[in-house]
Formats: structure tokens, C-alpha cells, sequence
């Protein structure tokens, strides 16, 4: 089968909204820097660091073993700009302890440049921090998964860079953005909420090069009223706030149900989404619990955000003397732990346990499978690292694999004493598995052209029994509340039982009323836009809003699908005779290319999962859905 496009451009066909005069979109996307920024991902930068101290090496290794928090100075230039005073400490775990264990200097950066200058930044930023891609050969894993997390929550940017160090090349690297003040200002815009890093306290290895540090583990478990038991798991990044989230703990160990109170469920159900379809097994919801921080806003819920990608796509984490290919790559998208103490995760224990939370976590699933992992949309975007990085990654003096890797490992995975995936294999594998999981390939509603006029708000669908209107006039489009919509012919509802869904819209006192809609059948739910909360509409005086706004006006596809889902065979209503048919599969690929004759399309022997009906000539109209049983 030939695949002809990149699957999110299906998906951004698909969700069609026709919007009226005063309905935007917020989109956070425009909250990600452009061209020219320190992390544009179109230029590799050189970056020169230089210490006064030409033993740095010894002393910052010292440093990383008996005095953690400890920097010293060092001058970075970069692009003709030179910062001095800036403050330099090693970083990571195991990216850490195994070059330096290897003899190899190339090991993780923290730089924070205005640790003894106060305000002094590097391209507009204070702190970075750069990773050393020690266990992966693309270079590209953790990139690809940052593209990925940042379309549904609030994710550090990445790019790679050059790092010369005392005048030589230490190697190739990736240049990721710290969550500190700055990036909280940056995505909520205020920075005085308590902040903590979620990962523990041990260290992988010793200063002698033998075992390390057994650290606590951040799976929210409750261990007793006392905070102190909480300091091994979780590391304050604010003056205060271990009160907080011991009330955290608290709830979700005593009282789960008020647990909305104090946490953005729907933040946590996109983290623990995006990292179950990008395979990041390295992260709350995976093998291992750790790699996220938590922020409290200023509506005193915490926030959950994404950390550490490294192993995004299986990475590095698996070897043929600990689990097969068939684990990772069918990894339980329910996964709460192995059954040990150690090893609980009460949060996703609950969450998977309440049927609107799991639906949400599942309706969040299909969207990133939808959007975000359409192969040749991937390929390509690895193509342009790479070709941006190879001269770099080949002369890298200090890179632990054969340059061979550097291309290989992006479409298969290759084996020694750990397992290194591909990452193309990787996403056809999961995607394989995921589109034939019992309740991820559950039929969902499908919501048309979103109309408000007269102080109305209707919505159509197909394969909806009921809607909501989820509403807010909050600041920071936090705590959503919900309005049931009509199809029963009344409270302004032209037309019973037509799949039209209407509802008053509700008062705002002259605020812009913040919104997205929830459609619902007793298989699964969908939301409009598609990613809510992190994306909503705005009906209202949109000026006042802010600059993140984008108005979109397409047109609704007026021939439909039934039956959808299909068992045996689909036909399609109102469809002009002789129209050219295109329907791919969920990677993009083309299955059936026709045209349309009125008689039934026969499916009984297509694999089961979503694929994509084009009628007219191809990219000429909106694409529908359809999902075959």
C-alpha cells in the first residue's frame, strides 16, 4: 500500500467546525517559540564552554556525589554572544553514571546563567540544560516525544547543539528547556505556585563506581501525615509547599472523590496518554515512576508536566534478560504497577477506576494516535534532525555507538545488554497494538459544525446519545463546568431525536465564556476541539483574550457513513454517484481508491480500527472517520 500523507493532516481534515463571527480557538501552540529562538530546531548552534578551572571535569564529578548542589563558574559563548558567571553543575542519573563509569567526559549539563549575575540570561533564557542522547543513537527520541507532549500540555522545548568544552569537541547534544519560574510564567502565566520535581533521590551509581543510592519512589503513595517521609521521593523547587502536597496525597489516599479539588485530572489523563502511545515507559504510568513535576496554580490545583523523554518510543530500558519486545511494545495501557508495595500508583489506580476518567483517558489516547503518529509525518521530521546533526553526530569524538546507529536505530532496533528500539518500529508496533485494544478501538461520537447564534449554542453528531457543554470563565481556563445539551426538541431544540444537540448559552456577566463540548455513547467519548482542555473556544469579546488565538472557518462534509462502525460492509448517504473514493489506514496508507456506485462497500476482511473515507478528488474535502469491527 502507498501512504501519500502524514496522518495529522487527516485528523486536522477531520475536525471540522464551522465557527460563527465571534468564535476563536485558543491555541497554546503560539506559546512555543519561532524562528531564531535558542531552541530552533531548523539550526545547530555551537556552543562554547570554558572554565577558569582546567580540572572542572574532576571537580564537578566531586560535586555530583558529595555536594550535589554545587556550581561552578564557567564563560558560554554561543552565535557571537558571550555570557560569563555562569553557573555549571552536572546533572542525570544513569545518562551520568554510565559515561563517567565509561571514562567519558561527555556527561549532562545543568547551566544556570544567572545563578551569580542576577537577570542574566543566554537568548532569553536563564537556565538550560543540556542531555547527552547517552542511550540513544538517533539523537532524536526525546525531540520527537517533546513535539509530540507539547500539542496537549505544557512541555519544555528541545533542539540539539554542538558543545565544545576548553576549546574541544565533547560531542553532540540535546538542548532542553528547564522547568523553572520562567517556563511557569511562560504557560500560565504567573510563577508563584509551589513546584516540585517527582523523582527520586537515589543515584544510579557510587563515587567509588559501584551500586548507588536506593531513593524514594514519587508514585504519590501515602506515607503517614509526617512530610518528612515525603523528602526521598519529591525535591522542592519552591521556598515551600510540602503542606500542599501532602494534601494531595492526602485526598487521593482518603477522600479520591474531591481529589478535582486539588488536582487537573484532565492534565494528568494527557500526560499519562501521550506517554502510553510514545511508549515512554520511564514515566508515572510506565516501568518506572518518576520523570514528571507538579505545579500548583493559582486556583491551588496542581499541574502535572512532562519531564525527561529520553526513553520515549521503548529507548533504552529493555534487554533480553529482562523483557521481550512483546511487553514494551504491547505495554498494558492500564498499567497500575507490578502488584508489589513499591510499585503502586494510586493516582492511575483510581483514575482508571471511575468510567468518565478512563473514557477521557482513552478519548485523549485516540486523539494523540489520530494526530500525532502518522509514520511518514515522524520519518520525516527525524530526516530533518538528522540531516541538520550528521556531520556533528559523525564526528562526535565521545559518542558511545557506531555512527551506523545514528540512521539504522531510527527504523529498526538493534540488541546488546540492553535493548536500543527503533523508533519507527516502535510507533508501527504500538500503533498495531493500540488500534486492536479491546477499548481503545471503541466507536466514538462524531460532532459536526459548531454553531452559536441567538444566544444558542447546537452542535450535530453522528452516534451520540448525549452532550455536554463544558464551560468556564476562569483565568487560566481551569475547572470546567458542565451544561447538558438537548435533542428532545425542547429548551430551544428545533427538532427531537435529529442528532442535533442544542443548549442556552449560559451567563457570563459580560466575561468571555471559555468552552469545549463532550459527546458521549455508551462506548466511548469525544470532545470538540478534539484537544480540551489544553485547547478550548472562546465566544466573546475574543480581543480581550490574548494573542494565542486563531480563527478557523472550513466547511462540514454534508455524506455520511453508515452503519459506523461497519462489521460487514458501509455505504455512503447523500453521496454524489460516480464521486472519486479514497479510504486509508490509520498510518496513512491507501486501502481503496474507487468510485462511488451506490452499492455497499465491502469491509468483512479489513483488519479491525479507524481508517479515513475521502469523497471527491484527494485533499479536495473534509475526510470522515470510519471505524470497522
Amino acid at each position: 500500500m502507498r501512504q501519500i500523507f502524514p496522518l495529522v493532516f487527516f485528523v486536522c481534515a477531520l475536525a471540522q467546525f464551522a465557527f460563527s463571527q465571534n468564535l476563536t480557538t485558543h491555541d497554546p501552540q503560539q506559546l512555543y517559540n519561532g524562528d531564531g529562538s535558542l531552541f530552533d530546531p531548523s539550526i545547530l548552534r555551537q556552543m562554547d564552554l570554558t572554565f577558569e578551572d582546567d580540572n572542572y571535569h574532576s571537580v564537578l564529578v566531586d560535586a555530583f556525589f558529595n555536594n550535589p548542589s554545587l556550581r561552578i563558574p564557567a564563560n558560554v559563548s554561543i552565535d557571537g554572544i558571550s555570557v560569563d558567571s555562569v553557573g555549571v553543575r552536572y546533572k542525570g542519573n544513569s545518562t551520568f553514571c554510565l559515561p563517567n563509569e565509561a571514562g567519558s567526559v561527555k556527561v549532562p549539563y545543568n547551566l544556570d546563567f544567572n545563578h551569580w549575575i542576577s537577570g542574566q540570561d543566554l537568548m532569553g533564557y536563564n537556565k538550560v540544560k543540556l542531555a547527552n542522547a547517552w542511550l540513544d543513537p538517533t539523537y532524536c527520541k526525546e525531540y520527537i516525544a517533546s513535539r509530540i507532549y507539547r500539542k496537549y500540555l505544557p512541555t519544555p522545548e528541545i533542539n540539539l547543539i554542538e558543545l565544545h568544552t576548553q576549546g574541544d569537541y565533547t560531542g553532540l547534544y540535546v538542548n532542553t528547556e528547564s522547568i523553572n519560574r520562567q517556563f511557569l510564567n511562560k504557560h500560565f502565566d504567573e510563577n508563584d505556585g509551589v513546584l516540585f520535581k517527582c523523582d527520586g533521590a537515589g543515584v544510579f551509581c557510587s563515587e567509588n563506581g559501584g551500586g548507588g543510592t536506593d531513593g524514594g519512589i514519587p508514585s504519590l503513595s501515602y506515607l503517614g501525615s509526617d512530610t518528612t517521609n515525603y523528602y526521598d521521593s519529591y525535591t522542592i523547587k519552591s521556598d515551600d509547599g510540602w503542606g500542599p502536597l501532602l494534601d494531595l496525597i492526602t485526598t487521593l489516599e482518603f477522600s479520591p472523590e474531591d481529589l478535582g479539588d486539588v488536582l487537573n485530572i484532565d492534565r494528568v489523563l494527557w500526560a499519562m496518554a501521550v506517554n502510553t502511545v510514545v511508549s515512554n515507559l520511564d514515566t508515572y504510568n510506565g516501568y518506572y515512576v518518576h520523570n514528571y513535576y507538579l505545579y500548583q496554580d493559582v486556583e491551588g490545583r496542581f499541574q502535572m508536566i512532562p519531564w525527561d523523554f529520553d526513553n520515549s518510543f521503548v529507548g533504552a530500558i529493555l534487554g533480553w534478560s529482562y523483557w521481550s519486545p512483546d511487553d514494551v511494545y504491547h505495554f498494558d495501557p492500564f498499567f497500575t504497577g507490578n502488584g508489589a508495595a513499591w510499585d503502586e500508583r494510586p493516582l492511575m489506580q483510581y483514575l482508571y477506576s471511575q468510567p468518565l476518567y478512563r473514557s477521557l483517558y482513552l478519548a485523549h489516547i485516540r486523539t494523540i494516535m489520530e494526530e500525532s503518529m502518522g509514520i511518514q509525518e515522524i520519518a520525516e521530521e527525524i530526516t530533518a534532525l538528522q540531516n541538520l546533526a550528521n556531520d556533528a553526530a559523525e564526528a562526535d569524538p565521545n559518542d558511545q555507538f557506531p555512527f551506523v546507529y545514528f540512521n539504522t536505530n531510527v527504523n529498526s532496533a538493534f540488541w546488546t545488554d540492553w535493548g536500543f528500539a527503533g523508533i519507527l518500529s516502535t510507533v508501527e508496533e504500538r500503533m498495531d497494538f493500540l488500534s486492536n485494544h479491546p477499548e481503545v478501538s471503541d466507536a466514538a461520537p462524531v460532532m459536526g459544525t459548531v454553531v452559536i447564534e441567538n444566544g444558542m449554542i447546537e452542535v450535530p453528531t453522528i452516534d451520540a446519545t448525549g452532550l455536554e457543554l463544558m464551560w468556564t470563565t476562569g483565568e487560566i481556563a481551569s475547572n470546567f463546568q458542565s451544561i447538558a445539551m438537548s435533542d428532545d426538541g425542547t429548551q430551544g431544540d428545533a427538532i427531537s431525536n435529529d442528532g442535533t444537540y442544542t443548549a442556552l448559552l449560559p451567563e457570563t456577566n459580560g466575561e468571555n465564556l471559555l468552552f469545549y463540548i463532550r459527546a458521549s455513547n455508551a462506548d466511548a467519548i469525544s470532545l470538540s476541539p478534539a484537544r480540551a482542555e489544553y485547547e478550548y473556544y472562546i465566544y466573546g469579546n475574543v480581543t480581550d483574550v490574548d494573542e494565542f488565538e486563531l480563527t478557523t472557518t472550513v466547511t462540514e462534509p454534508q455524506w455520511t457513513i453508515a452503519p459506523n462502525p461497519a462489521t460487514e460492509s458501509f455505504s455512503l448517504r447523500n453521496c454524489p454517484a460516480f464521486s472519486p473514493i479514497t479510504i486509508l489506514d490509520f498510518q496513512g496508507r491507501v486501502v481503496m481508491e474507487s468510485t462511488w456506485d451506490g452499492r455497499p462497500i465491502d469491509v468483512s476482511q479489513w483488519a479491525g480500527g479507524a481508517y479515513l473515507v475521502q469523497v471527491g478528488e484527494f485533499g479536495s474535502s473534509p475526510m470522515q472517520k470510519l471505524m470497522v469491527r
